[in-house]
């Protein structure tokens, strides 16, 4: 079971992962995503035209900042930049604003999306964020001394999964620690018996471990820069070991 939405095409790395070792993956989200209210968003007191650039780090930190700006009646300026984590959100763009007439820029990493930033220290940044959110992307910037403004736009919930009783499963693979948070949220007693546990991440790796579950893969790592080559990885080696 794979805690994320089930992609769009085959062009996947779990459906050649899933041909080539014979398995059968389900995906399921364990979350999902609530938009703030509008009402909400004003008792934050945060002035989205007060910022010259907006950084965004997923599609639905997209969808949430224009949902926001259209229900307060905020005309986003032309003059405002966009820094996106991938080149793929970046793009996503195109859904609000014409793409060419902005100024837009995008990195393959965080790391290189903050080298970006820090190229142009002289914006004053909007974040829009999820509660909850990682703390060491905001450690980061406050590291590099950039002007910012986080802001809650969105927050993760936990799904409904009772219908998933009885987790016919040989693995569990989680993505973030609201994804754990929602396995106990569901399930208060679940036992971990033989079932393998695969993280991606730091933080999710410790919320794995905090929750008293065993790890048993761990990615990314530099042998494993995907969750998919992880999976693999770990499957030939106890083929190799007759486990």
């Amino acid at each position: 079971m794979v805690s994320q939405p089930k992609p769009e095409t085959e062009k996947s790395p779990y459906h050649d992962l899933a041909e080539k070792n014979n398995l059968h993956i389900d995906f399921r989200p364990f979350v999902d995503v609530e938009g703030i209210s509008s009402k909400e968003f004003r008792q934050t007191k945060v002035d989205i035209l007060s910022h010259t650039a907006v950084i965004f780090t997923s599609k639905t930190a997209v969808n949430n900042f224009f949902r926001i700006c259209e229900e307060l009646r905020v005309v986003v300026p032309e003059t405002m930049k966009y820094f996106c984590v991938t080149e793929n959100v970046a793009f996503y763009l195109q859904k609000y604003i014409i793409y060419r007439k902005r100024k837009i820029f995008h990195s393959s990493t965080f790391a290189d999306l903050l080298e970006l930033l820090k190229k142009h220290s002289d914006e004053t940044y909007l974040l829009p964020l999820s509660d909850p959110h990682k703390k060491e992307m905001l450690k980061s910037l406050d590291k590099a001394k950039l002007k910012y403004t986080k802001s809650i736009f969105y927050r993760t919930i936990s799904s409904n999964l009772t219908d998933l009783a009885g987790f016919n499963y040989d693995m569990l693979v989680f993505f973030s620690p609201t994804g754990i948070k929602s396995l106990f949220d569901n399930f208060p007693n679940f036992k971990q018996a033989k079932i393998k546990i695969a993280s991606f991440g730091t933080s999710t790796a410790k919320a794995v471990k905090d929750a008293g579950l065993k790890l048993d893969i761990k990615a990314p790592t530099p042998e494993a820069p995907s969750m998919a080559m992880a999976i693999e990885q770990y499957i030939k080696s106890n083929k190799d070991t007759g486990k």
